[in-house]
């Protein structure tokens, strides 16, 4: 049995993750399972692809739960943790993942409305399960510990101009984020580190009107291809891991050379 499968229930590894159902945040899950977490998953729209993952979990040995949460209403995000803390124990990470984009396009021809969206879960629901998160694991408040990683974006540096601007600075805001949160909370027990995706292949591309993306211009990319989810996940998972027991405030770039 694997050394963590051997402790009490109340030192599981129990992970948060939102936007689980899909791309990254599904990779993740399944890539957390075979380290020995037990996760719960958060979606907004499809709960059959929530319940797929969630059994990948379980096939793993795992438990999972899945929980329909929009990231941008705080009594949804308190629903998920509610939900995870009654039926895992508590929790010991977060994976801050769930995120849009809008439609590609120009800032000048951004709707009002699309960037109040884009704000709020890519920003605002960050804020939220981050918070919710540190009153759960930080030491001041009771917890034992534990990790947030925050999904960022290659695109918090680069600006994506003529394409998604708005969510680009929304990715420089979970930087600062991810940089303020692990001074803060790194005396309480609580590491914060941030992992930066670049063109990797999930159904977001779709999503934003351009299925083709992430193969149009390869060149762009040093490594000539774009990232699989996997890899990102990989990343994730050393972040939430003992081995990176020294590594806080990192923005950790999985971008193909980018």
């Amino acid at each position: 049995m694997h050394q963590g499968q051997q402790r009490d229930r109340t030192e599981q590894k129990v992970t948060v993750v939102t936007g689980g159902s899909r791309g990254i945040g599904a990779a993740v899950a399944v890539r957390l399972a075979a380290a020995g977490h037990d996760v719960a998953l958060g979606y907004v729209r499809d709960a059959g692809a929530a319940e797929r993952v969630a059994d990948r979990v379980r096939s793993a040995g795992r438990a999972a739960l899945t929980f329909r949460a929009d990231v941008a209403v705080e009594s949804e995000v308190h629903g998920l943790f509610d939900a995870a803390v009654a039926r895992l124990g508590p929790v010991t990470g977060l994976v801050n993942n769930a995120g849009v984009t809008g439609p590609l396009g120009r800032f000048t021809e951004t709707p009002t409305d699309v960037m109040r969206r884009v704000v709020d879960v890519n920003v605002l629901g960050t804020l939220l399960c981050a918070r919710r998160a540190a009153r759960e694991m930080s030491t001041r408040h009771g917890g034992s510990g534990g990790a947030i990683v925050n999904i960022s974006s290659g695109a918090a540096t680069l600006g994506s101009p003529g394409e998604y601007v708005h969510y680009a600075a929304t990715k420089a805001a979970v930087d600062a984020l991810t940089v303020g949160l692990s001074k803060e909370l790194g005396p309480e027990g609580v590491r914060v580190n941030s992992v930066q995706p670049g063109m990797t292949l999930t159904d977001m591309h779709a999503a934003m009107g351009d299925p083709e993306r992430p193969w149009r211009n390869p060149d762009r990319v040093p490594m000539r291809r774009p990232g699989e989810p996997e890899e990102i996940a990989g990343a994730v998972a050393w972040l939430l891991s003992d081995e990176a027991s020294y590594t806080s405030g990192a923005v950790l770039r999985v971008a193909g050379g980018l």
